[in-house]
This record gives structure tokens, C-alpha cells and sequence, in this order.
């Protein structure tokens, strides 16, 4: 962003006559006395009526200029159209929508499902989702449930609900970029948290959390299973920051999109769930929980996800809802009541199928001289080290010109991501070797240039 106007005093020197040309006569001004171009939204804060608003340039606020690009795109872009690169950069499975969900939605067309629903979801699914909460977590009543226009709407509309310019918010990192770019779009202060690495996984340091959660923070944003890391968190530290953010009155957002696809601590069997701030949460607390379908149903075109809230709040968040999308497109809430309904094989498959394949990944990593990485617990990605490696995006754009690798660099999640890399390994077996052969090869290339 341009550099902030130095004094006042300059602006007001500039001749009267220039003000229907102000914004290039203020720059004309700063070079004259070697200053650097001045920020636009800087001059206007000083608020001169006479300066007509078409001099400005045509373009957002200041909250929205400064959110970063993403950096995942940015590598995709380079690669997306070209049929040699193998894509392993979004977080997306590679199984088409089962068929009787698919169908769910095409029947609901075809009856002429097409019109307006209610805000915060056709009641039917909002009774299926609440007896799906209660039987994983809690006992949860509809009227604690709003569906949505996917899981990253979810989390836009309570952090619209929650959260205000000035605002002072935490984020626990390496973080998915959509959950940390959020809360600066209401013009609140995002303060980011950083796990920390070793390759036998990555680990919150709880009290130096709670440090940081001081009193005055307004919310918590944490994603367990994790993206990009595959962190899970663990009951105990569940507790301990509940307590703390009870006493001092801070709201948690638990982005719990990955919450099926876990794998428990290093046990063989299936594990249903990873622990939730659900489990543990009262009526009372400033607890939210934000869910999309996208993931354990295979569903992330289909853009529906949900929230759980006390009563209250969901009231409020259907204003938001109408005000932003009105609703969700009742065939679409059609196919997620077969989803949930009918849903749990699918989940029970997906969940050992990505279990095998985040196995044979990793093994194929560590074997990989100058990588190291931890064992995810959860979600669908390896983030690894690469030894050496300072610049994450420019690494993978050279990935995808010279190898045909399509990886997700790791600053995209954060300063905290920078020297490693994502991988997402929601695939088979196959294409994961061929992945790992264009990984050695593209390090080959860079250790020769």
C-alpha cells in the first residue's frame, strides 16, 4: 500500500485551483519535497467537502485493499489448463458426489424445488443436522442451526455477527488464508498464534495462548483438524481455553470443517470424530461452530455448510443471511438431507481411504532427502519442510513449470507457513508415487541450478 500522508500542512499548501485536480497535485506536491506518493484513503480521512469524489481512484476501502491475494491461486494459475501438471493444490477430494446424493438434488429439480427457502434453512434439514450434532456432541435444537451458503459463508457471517472495526481477534497459525483475511474485511485487528513444528507434529503452546487471549479479545478462531497442518487439538487444552475464554468473556469460533476426517492418536481403529469445544461447551458459552459438507461428503461444489450457535445469535445471523444470499437453494438443501441421512458409509470409506493415503505420503516424503514432516492427525494435507527453501511461491511455480507438480506454497497460510508446503493427499495411490517422482525431480533441478 502507498505510504501514509506525512503532515497535513503539505495538503493544505496545494493552491485552491488544484483541488478539483487534488489527488495528482498532492502527488505533484510529495515530489517536489521527496516525499513518496501519498495513500488516497489517507488524504480523504482529512476530509476537504470541496474535493469532489470522483477524483479518487475507483476502487474498494482501505480493509479490502489490503487483503492479501491468494497465494494458492497464484500457483494454480500457472498451471490450471495444462493437462501435464498434476494438481494436488486445493483442498479438494477427487471423487466425483456420491450418486444418491447427486440424485437427491436432480429429483428436487425436477419437482420444481426452485424457489426461496426460508433463511436459515428448510426445516427438514435443519432437524437432520440438529440430530446429527446431537449424536456426535451434544443435544443441539434446531433452533441452534443455520444452514448456509457453505462452510467459508459460515464463518463470514459470524464473524459479521461477532465482529467490529477495532476489534481485537486471534488466529491460531498456519492457517487456511479464507479464516485469516476475514476478520480484517470488518476492519478488526487480526492477531495471529503460531503453532510450532517438529517431526513428531505440531503443537499449541496453550499458555502462551492464553497470554495472548487478553482480556478485551473479542473472539478465537481455530481450526481443528487443521488446515494446513493437520493438527488436532486435545480435550485438555479444549478445557483449559474454554475456562479462560468464559472468564473474560471471549467468543471461540471453531471451524470444525474437517472434524470427520480424523484419525485418532496413532490407534488403528476408526475414529468417529476428532474432539469438538461442542463436547464441552454450556448453554451459556460464547461458543460457535461453523460445518460445511464439502469435505466428509464429498460435496464442495454444492457450496452448503452450517452453523451452531446459541439461539440468540442464529435470530440474528438470518438477518445477516437475507441481507447477503436470502437463503440456499432448497434442491441443494435437499441433496444435504440425504447427505447426513444416508451419508455415514461414505464418510466411514472417505475417512480410511484418506487415512491410507496420508500413510503412504508421508512414508514417501520422509524417504525424500531434505523434507521433514510430521504425521497429520486430521484433515486431508502433509505441510512439510523443505530443507533449504526460503521462498515457498516461487518454489512452487517452479514446480509446476519444470516438474508438472501443482503444490499449495506455505506462505499462503501465513509467515508462519514460510519454507514448507502443502499437499493435499485426497487420492489414490497412483498419483501420489507419480507426485512424489515430479517432487524428486524438481528438487533435483533445484539443487543442479
Amino acid at each position: 500500500m502507498l505510504a501514509q500522508v506525512r503532515c497535513a500542512e503539505r495538503i493544505r499548501a496545494i493552491p485552491s485551483a488544484g483541488l478539483r485536480t487534488f489527488p495528482a497535485a498532492l502527488r505533484r506536491t510529495a515530489s517536489a519535497r521527496g516525499d513518496r506518493e501519498f495513500d488516497h484513503a489517507t488524504i480523504r480521512a482529512f476530509r476537504f467537502p470541496s474535493v469532489p469524489a470522483m477524483s479518487f481512484p475507483l476502487t474498494a476501502r482501505p480493509a479490502v485493499l489490503a487483503l492479501r491475494n491468494s497465494k494458492i491461486r497464484e500457483v494454480a494459475n500457472a498451471g490450471m489448463g495444462r493437462s501435464d501438471v498434476l494438481p494436488f493444490w486445493f483442498g479438494e477430494p477427487d471423487e466425483v458426489t456420491p450418486q444418491f446424493i447427486r440424485q437427491a438434488a436432480i429429483d428436487a429439480l425436477q419437482a420444481g424445488d426452485t424457489f426461496y427457502t426460508q433463511n436459515l434453512g428448510i426445516p427438514e434439514l435443519r432437524e437432520t443436522l440438529a440430530a446429527y450434532v446431537s449424536r456426535l456432541h451434544r443435544r443441539t435444537g434446531m433452533d441452534e442451526i443455520s444452514v448456509t451458503n457453505s462452510g467459508m459463508s459460515a464463518l463470514m457471517l459470524v464473524t459479521q455477527a461477532l465482529v467490529g472495526p477495532g476489534d481485537r481477534t486471534v488466529i491460531v497459525t498456519p492457517m487456511w488464508p479464507n479464516l485469516v483475511e476475514i476478520p480484517k474485511i470488518m476492519g478488526a485487528d487480526a492477531v495471529t498464534f503460531p503453532l510450532t513444528f517438529s517431526p513428531e507434529g505440531w503443537t499449541l503452546d496453550v499458555e502462551r495462548l492464553l497470554a495472548t487471549l487478553t482480556p478485551g479479545t473479542r473472539m478465537l478462531y481455530l481450526n481443528s483438524p487443521n488446515n494446513p497442518t493437520g493438527w488436532t487439538i486435545d480435550r485438555t487444552s479444549q478445557e483449559v481455553i474454554l475456562a479462560h475464554c468464559r472468564r473474560h468473556g471471549i467468543w471461540i469460533l471453531a471451524d470444525d470443517a474437517y472434524e470427520r476426517l480424523y484419525y485418532g492418536n496413532g490407534q488403528d481403529e476408526w475414529e468417529p470424530v476428532a474432539p469438538s469445544f461442542l463436547d464441552i461447551a454450556q448453554a451459556d458459552d460464547r461458543v460457535v461452530s461453523t460445518n460445511t459438507f464439502s469435505k466428509s461428503w464429498l460435496m464442495t461444489g454444492f457450496r452448503l455448510g452450517w452453523i451452531v450457535a446459541p439461539p440468540l445469535l442464529i435470530e440474528e445471523i438470518a438477518k445477516l443471511i437475507e441481507y447477503n444470499t436470502s437463503c440456499a437453494p432448497g434442491f441443494i438443501q435437499r441433496a444435504g438431507v440425504v447427505a447426513v441421512r444416508d451419508g455415514e458409509e461414505v464418510i466411514a470409506r472417505t475417512q480410511a481411504r484418506f487415512r491410507r493415503a496420508r500413510d503412504h505420503l508421508v512414508a514417501g516424503l520422509r524417504a525424500v532427502p531434505g523434507i521433514e514432516t510430521a504425521v497429520p492427525g486430521g484433515a486431508m494435507y502433509a505441510f512439510f519442510k523443505v530443507g533449504g527453501m526460503q521462498d515457498s511461491l516461487s518454489f512452487c511455480k517452479r514446480l509446476v513449470a519444470e516438474a508438472g507438480l501443482g503444490l499449495a506454497p506455505g506462505i499462503a497460510f501465513g509467515p508462519e507457513g514460510e519454507g514448507f508446503v502443502r499437499w493435499c493427499f485426497a487420492a489414490d495411490t497412483a498419483r501420489l508415487d507419480e507426485g512424489l517422482a515430479r517432487l524428486a525431480k524438481g528438487l533435483a533441478l533445484k539443487a543442479a541450478a
